[in-house]
C-alpha cells in the first residue's frame, strides 16, 4: 500500500489489526518456550541425554537466525503478507510431523523446520515500522511486545500442565492448533503494508553490507543480541537447574521459566509510556543496567551459597524488566538507521539476536553439572548482560561523535 488506511479487523485490504500483530509476534516465543518443561520427559522418550535433547532449543534458534536473513529481504521484495502466510504454513506442517517423530535426529530436523514461524515475529515488527511514523514506532513496538509478554509467562506453565496430563506431544498439539488459528487470522486480516518495490531479491540482500557498515546499526543489533542472549542462556539452563539442582516438578519449572515475563510486561509498559519522552538510547541504557544488576545479585547469592529455588527464579524478573525496556527501543533503533531497508534490517538484526541466543543456549546447557550447580549459568548470563550495556554506550558515543562533526 502506498496510502495506508486505518486497520479494520478481518479486512485483508487494510493493515493488520493490533490483535493480529500481537498474535504474530507471540507465536515464535510460544514455540520456543512452551515445551521446555517437557524436556526431561522427552529425554527419556527419545532415549538420549539431556545435553542432546537440549539442542532442540539451539536448533530452533539457529534455524531462526538463518531464516531471518532471507525473511527480511523477501518481504521487502514480495510483501509482508505472502511471506507471512508461507512461514505459518511451514510451521504448521513441521509441528504436526514432529508429534510423530520416533528418533531424536528426526525430531531435531523437524524442530528446525518449525523455525519458519519466525517470519511472523520479524514481519510484525516490520509492519509496525511500515504503518506508524518514526516518533511513534518505539511506543507502538512496546505495546505489541507488552501484550506478547504474556505468552512466555503463560506458555511454560501451560506446557507443564499439558505435559503432566497428555505427555510431551500435548504441547505440540497445542502449538498446531494455535498455528492453524494464526494462519486463518493472517489470511483474513492482514493487508499488505510494504512499499512497492521493483528491486530484486539480490539487491535487497546487497543491503546487508550497507547495514553492517553502520556503527549505529551494529550497536543496536549487538545490544538486542546480548540482552536477549541473557534470556536465552536462562532458557537453556533453567530446566536442568530446576530438576537437577532444586528438584522441582514440571509444573513448578514452568512457573519459574515464566517469571521473567512478568518483568518484561512491566518493562514494555514503561517503554510504551516513556520512550518518546526520554529517547531510545536512555531507555536501552536503563534496561541493560537493570538486567545486569538483577543477574549480578543472583550470581552473588549463588557464589555465597545463599541461593534458593525461589530467589533463583525471582531474581530473573529484573532481567525481564530490563529486556522489556531494552528490546523495543533497540529494535526500533536498528530499523531506523536505513528506512529503505526496514524489512532487511529487521531480519538481519533478528538473525544476529537469535544466532547469539542459539550459541549461548547450547553453551549454557553444556556447562551445567550437578556438582557445579547454577554458578556457570549465572556467570555466563552476567558476562553477556554486561556486554549489552557496553553496546548501548557504543551507540551513545557514536551519536555524540556524529553530532559533534556536524556542528
Amino acid at each position: 500500500m502506498t496510502n495506508l488506511s486505518k486497520p479494520i479487523f478481518l479486512n485483508r485490504h487494510t493493515p493488520p489489526h493490533i490483535f493480529t500483530l500481537v498474535f504474530m509476534a507471540s507465536m515464535s516465543s510460544m514455540a520456543m518456550t512452551i515445551f521446555l518443561p517437557a524436556l526431561p520427559e522427552m529425554t527419556e522418550y527419545f532415549n538420549t541425554d539431556y545435553t542432546y535433547m537440549q539442542l532442540s532449543v539451539g536448533v530452533f534458534m539457529a534455524a531462526n537466525a538463518v531464516l531471518q536473513l532471507a525473511v527480511g529481504p523477501l518481504s521487502d521484495r514480495f510483501g509482508r503478507r505472502p511471506i507471512t502466510l508461507v512461514g505459518i504454513a511451514f510451521f504448521l506442517a513441521a509441528t504436526v510431523l514432529a508429534m510423530q517423530a520416533t528418533t531424536i535426529q528426526m525430531f531435531l530436523i523437524l524442530r528446525g523446520l518449525q523455525a519458519a514461524i519466525v517470519t511472523t515475529m520479524v514481519l510484525s515488527r516490520a509492519v509496525v515500522r511500515d504503518v506508524f511514523p518514526e516518533n511513534k514506532v518505539a511506543s507502538m513496538m512496546a505495546y505489541v511486545t507488552m501484550c506478547m509478554a504474556i505468552v512466555p509467562m503463560v506458555a511454560p506453565t501451560i506446557g507443564g500442565f499439558l505435559t503432566s496430563s497428555f505427555g510431551w506431544t500435548g504441547t505440540f498439539a497445542f502449538l498446531a492448533l494455535c498455528g492453524a488459528l494464526l494462519f486463518l487470522l493472517a489470511f483474513f486480516d492482514m493487508g499488505e503494508t510494504a512499499p512497492k518495490s521493483d528491486s530484486s531479491f539480490m539487491k535487497m540482500v546487497a543491503g546487508f553490507p550497507e547495514l553492517l557498515s553502520s556503527q549505529r546499526f551494529l550497536g543496536y543489533a549487538f545490544c538486542t543480541a546480548f540482552a536477549s542472549g541473557t534470556f536465552f542462556s536462562f532458557l537453556g539452563g533453567a530446566p536442568f537447574v530446576g530438576v537437577q539442582i532444586f528438584g522441582l516438578s514440571s509444573e513448578t519449572i514452568g512457573l519459574g521459566i515464566g517469571a521473567p515475563a512478568a518483568g518484561y510486561f512491566l518493562g514494555n509498559f514503561l517503554s510504551a509510556r516513556f520512550s518518546a519522552r526520554f529517547g531510545i538510547n536512555a531507555m536501552c541504557l536503563a534496561g541493560t543496567m537493570i538486567t545486569s544488576l538483577g543477574v549480578g545479585l543472583c550470581t552473588l547469592l549463588t557464589l555465597t551459597d545463599h541461593i534458593t529455588a525461589f530467589w533463583f527464579f525471582a531474581l530473573m524478573i529484573p532481567m525481564g524488566l530490563g529486556n522489556g525496556l531494552t528490546m523495543p527501543n533497540a529494535v526500533t533503533g536498528s530499523m531506523s538507521v536505513r528506512v529503505n531497508l526496514t524489512g532487511t534490517a529487521a531480519g538481519l538484526g533478528g538473525s544476529m539476536m537469535i544466532a547469539g541466543g542459539a550459541i549461548l543456549s547450547a553453551i549454557a546447557g553444556s556447562v551445567l553439572t550437578v556438582e557445579r550447580g547454577s554458578a556457570p549459568l549465572l556467570l555466563i548470563m552476567l558476562t553477556v548482560s554486561t556486554c549489552s550495556v557496553l553496546s548501548v554506550l557504543w551507540v551513545i558515543r557514536r551519536e555524540r561523535v556524529v553530532m559533534g562533526s556536524t556542528t
